[in-house]
């Protein structure tokens, strides 16, 4: 790679990470060619875009975001990295936790999911217990929706025992 590719790749891949506020890095170092296929297959099926990259660029890529909470992110570029770019926070998360039901790889290194930063394979198993801003937004709207729904099921239920009432007691009466 000449040093005008590198820095067009550079130049590329801080634009991702500047449109991209889901990123993992992740070790995908000794699948075979038939695993490493199949997780591209698996990734590509949740629309996640997974990338082999190497470390220095990379760095240079974040140091040219200008993004300095990356700089926590520097101690793992080591060893083979992947980059793994999603829209959904917990999506890249459950890839690699279902890969790894009959896979060792691939192991996390570290992830960035809306300016929150996880680092190591130890925070796998929270990171794939995130909501979703949908899934967030729909338990929201159900929050708000129940009370609504118990007042007017009340009210026609009362309106129903009322008009009851009154029926009976005009019958009383004649």
């Amino acid at each position: 790679m000449t040093r005008e590719e590198k820095n067009q790749f550079i130049d590329n891949l801080s634009e991702r990470l500047n449109e991209n506020s889901i990123f993992y890095l992740a070790d995908v170092s000794e699948l075979t060619v038939e695993q490493s296929n199949k997780l591209r297959k698996n990734c590509f099926g949740k629309n996640i875009s997974l990338q082999v990259v190497k470390n220095t660029l990379l760095k240079k890529a974040m140091e040219k975001t200008g993004n300095t909470s990356y700089e926590e992110l520097f101690s793992v570029l080591k060893g083979n990295t992947s980059i793994m770019f999603s829209e959904v926070g917990n999506a890249p998360a459950k890839v690699i936790q279902d890969f790894r039901k009959k896979n060792k790889k691939p192991i996390l290194k570290a992830a960035y999911v809306e300016e929150s930063i996880y680092i190591g394979d130890d925070q796998l198993s929270i990171l794939s217990d995130l909501k979703s801003k949908e899934e967030l937004i729909g338990e929201i709207i159900g929050l708000l929706q129940s009370p609504v729904k118990n007042v007017v099921s009340g009210l026609q239920s009362g309106g129903g025992k009322l008009s009851g009432i009154l029926k009976t007691l005009s019958e009383r009466n004649q």
